[in-house]
């Protein structure tokens, strides 16, 4: 409960930050410039290929540190989360992804990797990540074969987009819990704690 308050907490300075910075008109503000907003989509457009209990699909997708990624990696070291989100540049992921450099250590607390995957292309997801401020985990490029890691897990959306979701990977490589939230909305924190105490029970 602790870890929930104290994000509730920061999150919540998060969000008016860019509000005080803008007046400033601070490095915070000219980011929020060039921000898309789709406005409201259907919250889900996809049906899932995977469920709870399956063994992830294998993957290997280019990252903007220049290295490629290989989920089978991880197995047997570590548990992942996997979190797919539609687009760089729109307001709900320019939120969702820095929030998870608040929560960095208690990911790490349960032996737990994030990826963050995106259809973007790699410079789209460098330029936009380099104006968001460092990022702790690895993002990952999902663009071509266009969503092919999307498409496997049943997140792709018909617009070539992907979901707003979670997948969390148990070092075994199974999929252990999965979540595809609405996409104008961030994935509730409490979730991502209370999966997270689920590996620690591993």
């Amino acid at each position: 409960m602790k870890h929930i308050a104290a994000f509730v907490l920061i999150t919540a300075l998060l969000v008016f930050y860019p509000v005080h910075d803008a007046a400033a008109g601070g490095p915070v503000s000219r980011f929020y410039d060039y921000i898309y907003n789709p406005g409201d989509l259907k919250p889900v457009d996809s049906t899932l290929k995977v469920r709870v209990g399956d063994k992830a699909p294998d993957f290997t997708l280019p990252a903007i540190s220049g290295n490629d990624v290989t989920l089978a990696d991880f197995r047997g070291k570590a548990n992942v989360v996997l979190s797919f989100i539609p687009a760089a540049w729109t307001p709900v992921c320019s939120g969702q992804w820095p929030g998870y450099n608040i929560v960095e250590d208690r990911f790490r607390q349960s032996d737990a990797v994030l990826l963050g995957i995106s259809v973007d292309n790699i410079p789209t997801l460098y330029a936009w990540t380099q104006q968001m401020g460092e990022l702790w985990f690895d993002v990952l490029s999902d663009f071509w074969p266009h969503g092919q890691v999307a498409a496997q897990y049943g997140v792709l959306r018909s617009d070539g987009t992907s979901e707003r979701a979670l997948f969390f990977i148990d070092k075994e490589g199974v999929i252990t819990a999965a979540e595809v939230v609405d996409i104008n909305t961030r994935p509730p924190l409490e979730d991502i704690f209370q999966e997270l105490g689920a590996f620690d029970q591993m």
